[in-house]
């Protein structure tokens, strides 16, 4: 779904900026709401996450591949504003370093894979579990049918995206059906991955998941003959249950290990954007990147002929670079939180 360069005009393209760059203002804002002491941690280590899974391109039907796009699973684990912010930034990385999706297209990515997949997810996650059973397993269920139909949502917005600044006069129908029908298939991994990732975390430490928060039934006795509210018993210290260092250091093992080694049994074949494009003709304008000779260009590091350790060192470059990268950005973002609350000095 990485929209290169010279797939939409450049006045469509500002004005994709411009949408995405007053997103991510107002994402800034709701973060510090969402981002307390325990996701923020969680928030760069689900940045870095992403950017791994995104590597392992899966097959779907005819020559065609897809990958994660990640603004469900991001969005349940830390919050539709922080989701918001972790695409992005493993977008913006993509771009720079790795010659993926179009610079002057990075806010026509970010509109698409961050924002649109963020809120179509998020929105109809917050409806399933309002009315499914006040269980886990309904976070899951719910998690697996927001991402499911995130993906087709982005494939929309990419073809509405199209149909007014496309650079090549193809009938938006025909761009409309391949679009959605490919993605709905890609839609179908990206919920597997999602569901998965989500029960994984909730199995250990539920408190994380920021989607799940609010879920629990309180106990319930009989006195007298009515059913009331169980007196609520005394916290259990984070650090006692599961600290979070533990969950922190096997999420970042398992992207080192995705991005490094699981990566180059991915599927070589073009992804849903790519083969749409080439069958359609979509990408008649693209224009050469402007990072293209960047030393990690293509998830390979420059002048390393083994194709194997060139990739799994460029995924694990891209690994760290993204987890710094988004914890700061999260870590800035929680201490302005805290210097906000902090009280005011009001004597004279």
């Amino acid at each position: 779904m990485h929209v290169p360069d010279g797939f939409i005009n450049a006045p469509v393209s500002a004005v994709s900026g411009v949408v995405a760059a007053g997103a991510i203002a107002v994402s800034l804002r709701g973060a510090r709401r969402e981002l307390d002491e325990r996701t923020a941690p969680l928030a760069g280590l689900v940045a870095a996450f992403i950017f791994a899974v995104q590597m392992l391109n899966f097959p779907v039907a005819a020559g065609t591949s897809g990958h994660l796009l990640g603004g469900a699973l991001a969005a349940i684990l830390v919050g539709p504003f922080t989701g918001v912010l972790c695409v992005s930034v493993v977008l913006l990385m993509q771009g720079i370093l790795f010659a993926d999706g179009g610079l002057t297209a990075l806010g026509v990515n970010i509109t698409d894979m961050a924002i649109v997949t963020t809120v179509v997810s998020y929105a109809v996650f917050r409806g399933l579990v309002k009315v499914l059973p006040r269980k886990r397993r309904s976070v899951t269920v719910a998690a697996f049918v927001s991402a499911l139909l995130s993906v087709p949502a982005a494939a929309v917005a990419f073809t509405l995206i199209y149909a007014i600044g496309g650079t090549t006069d193809i009938a938006i129908g025909k761009v409309a059906t391949a679009m959605i029908g490919v993605h709905v298939l890609i839609g179908i991994g990206e919920a597997a991955i999602t569901a998965l990732t989500v029960g994984a975390v909730i199995a250990v430490r539920p408190d994380l998941v920021y989607g799940a928060r609010g879920l629990q039934q309180r106990l319930k006795l009989r006195v007298g003959g009515d059913l009331v509210d169980a007196p609520a018993a005394p916290a259990t210290p984070v650090a006692a249950r599961t600290s979070h260092r533990k969950v922190w250091i096997t999420g970042l093992v398992t992207s080192l290990v995705l991005a490094g080694f699981v990566s180059f049994y991915a599927s070589a074949s073009p992804d849903g954007l790519e083969k749409v494009a080439k069958d359609q003709g979509i990408d008649a304008k693209t224009k050469k990147h402007h990072t293209e000779d960047s030393p990690l260009a293509g998830y390979g590091v420059k002048d390393v002929s083994d194709a194997r350790i060139s990739g799994g060192l460029a995924g694990v470059i891209g690994v760290g670079i993204t987890v710094v990268a988004g914890t700061g950005v999260f870590w800035a973002v929680r201490r302005r939180r805290t210097v906000d609350a902090s009280p005011v000095n009001t004597s004279v």
